[in-house]
């Protein structure tokens, strides 16, 4: 147990390494040497994990979705946008994520990784509309999969354009500006009056979540009591 915790704890290191070396140099001038500098361990511990760096750059990508999630809502769509925000949050202070975007969006990777991290995205908000529609959350025009479609390329763009701008220091902003101008032909008058789409969403979703993790382990101890 201990030896797989150790392992677990060299593999992501590993990879927020790899993450700020992808990140820097994109896939192209990224290199295994840097990457074991960064990480400070050996050249074998990263082959032992990843056999090449196709192999830890789709690790990075992969790993964006290991990660603790949204908490579920009963409102589906707000879940939606959550999803969105959150990520608008994270993005700027989280390598992983920062890595993620530019080897799925990066034409020297695009193609070696089958769309990085964007198939992932859409699947997972076309997962959510689904669910909003069941709930009666949707317009009838709404298609889920197109629509998944449509606001994963839009956040790609608004995040590209972000960055170049302004070193993504306005991307929560513009993404909430983005949810605002879009929504209103998703979500029915009802539900679109009760989301939550402001700015500093993705920050209240995430002290939610921090406070989660620190109320959990005090429950289990109680109902071990």
């Amino acid at each position: 147990m201990v030896r797989q915790e150790r392992a677990l704890r060299t593999r992501r290191l590993i990879l927020e390494a790899a993450a700020s070396v992808f990140d820097e140099f994109g896939y192209e001038g990224a290199t295994i040497g840097e990457v074991v500098a960064r990480a400070g361990v050996t050249r074998g511990a990263v082959y032992f994990h990843f056999a090449s760096k196709r192999d830890l750059a789709q690790g990075v990508v992969d790993e964006q979705f290991a990660q603790d999630g949204v908490p579920e809502r009963a409102c589906k769509l707000q879940e939606f946008v959550d999803t969105g925000m959150v990520i608008a949050h994270l993005m700027p202070r989280d390598p992983l994520l920062s890595a993620g975007a530019r080897l799925s969006l990066g034409q020297d990777v695009f193609e070696d990784l089958g769309g990085g991290a964007i198939p992932g995205w859409i699947g997972r908000l076309e997962a959510l509309l689904v669910a909003a529609g069941e709930r009666g959350e949707l317009l009838p025009h709404v298609v889920p999969a197109d629509t998944a479609w449509l606001v994963t390329a839009a956040w790609a763009g608004v995040q590209i354009q972000s960055q170049r701008l302004t070193g993504r220091a306005d991307l929560e902003q513009r993404v909430s500006s983005l949810f605002r101008h879009l929504m209103p032909s998703v979500a029915v008058p009802g539900v679109l009056g009760s989301l939550r789409m402001g700015p500093d969403r993705g920050a209240q979703v995430m002290a939610e979540v921090a406070a989660a993790r620190e109320v959990k382990p005090v429950d289990e101890g109680v109902a071990a009591a």
